[in-house]
């Protein structure tokens, strides 16, 4: 079983001065926060128990936001990270809410785009080694991590930022651990930056042969929405894809609803406690009604 973190720290430097007085993972992606889509990966991965890591000051924002995630059927928790200390920081941080179970690891500004292709990579994740990461094909891999993968899907190097890479997969924020990460992350060195670096961990797992890599195919879309032009790439893709379809994309209450994390009278319930006649809701009213007449 795989318990979540989503780790939405850090300071927002690259969009300063939109993160001066707002979290980034709070900052609108077309029509809904940016946390919702990271949270709604999670979810169609089928993971219930996921822990929030943020700072002390945007915390409080996003539990409004969230809650403790009952009314959506899954379990949230909140843990503060006091500085930047690198991605591998957050499983050490999360090592009391993990426990013994295995651990998925998430960026709070990646938007994942994956439609039937989750499914392929649910059945990755079961053959799990140690670690598998999801690599997706960029025009320009000097600006990634970049993987080298064999047919099996091993992965025989790993190289962050190379000037001449090896291929041009990149290294998304998207991982599965087993549970011996939060002790190999306790063992990591802090970088010449001073942070414990998440390739640092993955390079651990390379040496082992315990290296798996996923990669997206043609059709799905990965973006990183931490920069200016980066946040509006993302918004537009979002608009363009919804408008096109007429279906919403990490709409984490239909997905609660699908997933079976939540009944139709508690998906109701839920939607009609949501104030105004905005398009969302009055998508979420269209979900259900489409859902009773099916019935």
């Amino acid at each position: 079983m795989y318990k979540g973190i989503l780790l939405a720290g850090g300071a927002g430097t690259r969009l300063y001065p939109l993160t001066s007085v707002l979290s980034k993972q709070l900052l609108p992606v077309y029509d809904k926060p940016m946390i919702y889509y990271p949270l709604s990966t999670l979810m169609l991965f089928g993971i219930k128990d996921i822990l929030i890591i943020s700072t002390a000051k945007d915390i409080p924002n996003i539990q409004r936001l969230l809650g403790d995630g009952s009314q959506m059927g899954i379990n949230l928790a909140y843990k503060v990270q006091d500085a930047p200390n690198g991605i591998a920081e957050a499983l050490i941080l999360g090592r009391e809410f993990v426990g013994r179970d295995d651990v998925c690891l998430i960026l709070g500004d990646n938007i994942f785009y994956m439609g039937d292709q989750i499914g392929g990579f649910t059945s990755t994740v079961s053959d799990n080694p140690g670690a598998v990461i999801c690599t997706y094909h960029v025009p320009d891999p000097q600006r990634f991590g970049v993987a080298q993968i064999e047919e099996d899907g091993l992965v025989t190097s790993l190289e962050e930022k190379p000037k001449l890479p090896k291929s041009n997969l990149a290294v998304t924020g998207l991982y599965f651990y087993k549970n011996d990460a939060i002790d190999k992350a306790q063992r990591l060195n802090p970088s010449a930056r001073g942070e414990l670096e998440i390739t640092d961990l993955n390079l651990e797992y390379l040496k082992e042969g315990r290296l798996k890599a996923f990669r997206m195919v043609r059709g799905t879309a990965w973006l990183d929405a931490g920069t200016p032009d980066s946040l509006i790439d993302a918004a537009l893709f979002v608009q363009m894809a919804e408008k096109r379809q007429g279906l919403k994309i990490s709409c984490i209450e239909e997905i609660a609803l699908n997933r079976g994390f939540i009944s139709v009278l508690q998906f109701e319930k839920l939607v009609s406690s949501y104030k105004g006649q905005g398009n969302y809701k009055l998508y979420l009213e269209r979900v259900l009604y489409e859902r009773k007449r099916s019935a």
